[in-house]
């Protein structure tokens, strides 16, 4: 029987009934171990012999890669790719598919629910409440201010429509602009310099920079707003911490909001435990919606690929 590895977290944890076409496919399902990224170690034991690969975020290296001659395809239960070597699997001979858009309204609503806290400091007024001490620290209304969006596909799409509800002004960066995307409201597409000096909120919805560099250094920093929020649930390699750190320190970033981390846990809890950041644990796109749609979206990427 031929095998498919699955190693999405909360799949090999509870399982799903998108994974019964597999069964029924005539294939035999494998799990890497429940609810924990499969190590490089895990993946050079477990891949050789499959076929497909359902795969979560975990890092997938040419190594990995390699060692897997069986394998015809792998099959992301989300949209971002950039985890996996797509140079080795092209030279393996491997298809590497995306679940497009199937996160898209978990990570805009988190996204938005990360601006709604940021902006009148949520987290810190029940963390004093908790402790029975009454403080509180001055926000700001959204409506007027300016978003800026660094991608504007289908997530950046939908933050757009929840800002444009609340009166604000949006301006977006994107290096392939989706003309045919013509809100009602006030929105406009802007160089990324022009997002940078202008935005009230940043909010990051783009993939990771192909040399891996930070894209908010202290450069692009020097050319915000003092008083900016960022707001992060994009890739945890878009934000240089120290810059960050030493922006948060002076004021001239008034608050954080991050739901991507560099290592899942952190390593580096710094920035974390900041009292000026708001932190989640990589949930955009955990909601029992996005899982199914992204699910079930892998696993017909996968039966199509096999069955060519």
């Amino acid at each position: 029987m031929m095998k498919i590895l699955v190693t999405p977290r909360s799949v090999t944890k509870n399982g799903h009934p998108s994974l019964e076409a597999l069964s029924a496919a005539g294939y035999e399902v494998v799990f890497s171990s429940p609810g924990s990224f499969p190590t490089e170690a895990e993946l050079l034991t477990l891949l050789p012999g499959c076929v497909g690969y359902l795969a979560g975020v975990e890092t997938i290296s040419a190594s990995v890669l390699e060692s897997a001659g069986d394998l015809k395809v792998i099959s992301r239960n989300g949209t971002g790719v950039d985890s996996v070597d797509i140079a080795a699997a092209a030279r393996c001979g491997i298809t590497v598919c995306r679940a497009q858009g199937a996160n898209a309204r978990g990570v805009a609503e988190l996204t938005f629910g990360h601006i709604l806290a940021a902006v009148r400091s949520l987290p810190l007024s029940d963390h004093h409440m908790k402790n029975e001490q009454w403080q509180r620290r001055k926000g700001i209304e959204l409506e007027n201010h300016t978003l800026g969006l660094v991608g504007c596909g289908k997530i950046g799409q939908l933050v757009t429509g929840f800002a444009l509800a609340f009166g604000m002004k949006v301006r977006a960066h994107d290096p392939y602009p989706d003309q045919t995307f013509l809100p009602e409201g006030n929105f406009e597409y802007r160089s990324l310099d022009e997002i940078l000096s202008g935005s009230d909120i940043l909010s990051l919805h783009c993939p990771a920079q192909a040399d891996g560099a930070p894209l908010i250094d202290s450069a692009a920093i020097e050319k915000m707003k003092q008083g900016v929020t960022i707001v992060n649930t994009a890739r945890g390699s878009l934000l240089d911490t120290e810059a960050l750190l030493a922006a948060l320190d002076t004021g001239h970033v008034a608050g954080v909001a991050l739901d991507a981390f560099d290592s899942e846990p952190p390593t580096d809890w710094r920035l974390v435990k900041d009292p000026r950041v708001i932190a989640s644990p990589h949930i955009g796109g955990f909601t029992q919606e996005s899982v199914d749609r992204a699910m079930y979206a892998a696993v017909e990427n996968l039966l199509s690929v096999l069955s060519e």
